[in-house]
């Protein structure tokens, strides 16, 4: 269960949100395209990069959850 989904928040609107908790942190929040969504590399969510040193940190096939990435970079 989404952990927003009593705030009625857009699908959308949770992606900024988990963009924004990366870039705070200063890491990077990609999303899979669409092309080759749905393949074993490709799972249509969000890959955690580290910019500096151009390395995944989490999420090697993008199967995050935008919730995962916020839960993730609000973390101690």
């Amino acid at each position: 269960m989404p952990l927003y989904a009593e705030y009625h928040v857009s699908k959308g609107a949770l992606e900024q949100r988990a963009r924004s908790a990366a870039r705070r942190v200063g890491l990077r929040a990609c999303k899979g395209g669409r092309w080759r969504s749905g393949t074993v590399d490709n799972r249509g969510g969000f890959m955690i990069v580290d910019p500096y040193r151009n390395c995944i940190v989490v999420g090697e096939k993008f199967d995050l959850q935008a919730e995962e990435v916020i839960a993730f970079c609000n973390r101690d």
